[in-house]
């Protein structure tokens, strides 16, 4: 005991380990911190250099989410309760970042406010925005709004027609990054509005975003270059055209969001989907023995999540009275799941351990980047983060 146990030594009796039951002791340290190399292979085509995962809670993961993890090096997972066509938009959006232009910008007319830009500054950060005639991208440009134009007036129902600057830098569709990039730098301008012939407005372009490219090195990105980004479905019979849209609309993974995922339901989604598309990826659970683990993997699951009633705000183990110790449900279902060459995903109470990847819930809910609106109680900011409860 003196020098520790081995895994198998802990984990091989009939008694289940939390996280906090168990650490690690520590060793021989001959390496510096900056060898340390996290990148892990999800599936043959995504690989991620930080193995962190967004769980797919609608008070979490949409595309704000997935974008700031991808940038990171990890992965969102966009969540399934809100409409197909909804769902699909978010990972646009996703998709639509990484190539450094903005096609759905912040806009507004010459006819709003001074209250109004600074309403929607305050909410989403943002200091400049492109002025069309009815505050609506695809439509002509008038102007552009910059903070230096409205910050420090005290006057707030002043019209932005009477502050917008008319003079506007613009690039022309089409365009390419590069080239819009080297406008930003010649003209010196923090955004680039791109307009077509008729001087309509079809897209934006940031100096931000090229600084992001630079300080986002282990940016997680497909063989395009574009942002990875995977969505969630249920095991529903009409989730499957979900998933048929979501494919079309280049979704690098798809993640069958379940708290008991071996069922007769999931096994047949995800033959479903693999015989329509082979070579999709699937996220498939959630598991915590290595038998379920042996029936996903043979219906087709490429990635598996473990975990069942271990989140901080997951009710399972309460309402259905099933469940098992997370370091324990980890360590089995890890160890059958490399024998078939499957990674895991390490989903709920994620503190100081994990599998090959690990699922934040409550711990990037708390984020600017999370689906959840802020609110005030007691004067201190918060944010609401759902309760998972199975029905």
């Amino acid at each position: 005991m003196a020098s520790g146990w081995k895994a198998d030594e802990v984990f091989g009796g009939v008694m289940s380990y939390t996280y906090d039951d168990i650490i690690c002791m520590p060793g021989y340290i001959d390496f510096a911190l900056s060898d340390i190399d996290l990148t892990n292979n999800m599936t043959d085509n995504i690989t991620l250099k930080t193995p962190v995962i967004s769980s797919p809670m609608d008070t979490v993961t949409g595309h704000k989410m997935s974008i700031a993890l991808a940038l990171s090096g990890g992965l969102g997972v966009i969540h399934n309760n809100m409409s197909i066509e909804k769902q699909i938009e978010e990972v646009k959006k996703v998709k639509r970042f990484e190539n450094g232009f903005i096609f759905d910008p912040y806009t507004f007319s010459p006819e709003h406010t001074v209250a109004d830009v600074l309403e929607t500054k305050n909410r989403v950060g943002y200091k400049s925005y492109p002025i069309t005639v009815d505050g609506k991208v695809g439509s002509k440009l008038v102007g552009i709004i910059t903070g230096v134009d409205y910050l420090y007036l005290t006057n707030k129902s002043m019209k932005i027609g009477d502050i917008m600057t008319t003079d506007v830098v613009t690039g022309s569709y089409p365009i390419n990054l590069s080239d819009a990039n080297k406008v930003l730098c010649d003209e010196k301008k923090s955004v680039l509005p791109i307009v077509n012939k008729n001087n309509e407005l079809i897209a934006l372009v940031c100096r931000n975003d090229m600084h992001k490219n630079r300080i986002f090195p282990h940016a997680s990105k497909s063989q395009n270059k574009q942002l990875i980004v995977g969505a969630s479905i249920s095991t529903r019979e009409h989730d499957l055209e979900r998933a048929n849209q979501l494919i079309k609309n280049m979704i690098d993974v798809i993640c069958i969001d379940s708290s008991q995922g071996n069922s007769i339901y999931q096994i047949d989604t995800i033959k479903k989907i693999k015989s329509a598309h082979p070579d999709i990826p699937i996220i498939a659970g959630n598991v915590v023995t290595s038998q379920q683990a042996k029936n996903l993997i043979d219906a087709g699951a490429d990635v598996l999540r473990i975990g069942m009633g271990s989140g901080s705000i997951c009710t399972t183990q309460d309402v259905c009275a099933v469940g098992r110790a997370q370091g324990t449900a980890v360590y089995h279902v890890s160890k059958y799941a490399h024998t078939r060459n499957i990674k895991t995903i390490a989903d709920g109470g994620i503190k100081n351990s994990g599998a090959d990847f690990v699922m934040l819930g409550k711990f990037v809910g708390s984020t600017e980047e999370s689906c959840s609106e802020y609110y005030f109680e007691n004067n201190v900011r918060l944010k609401y983060i759902e309760l998972w409860e199975e029905n």
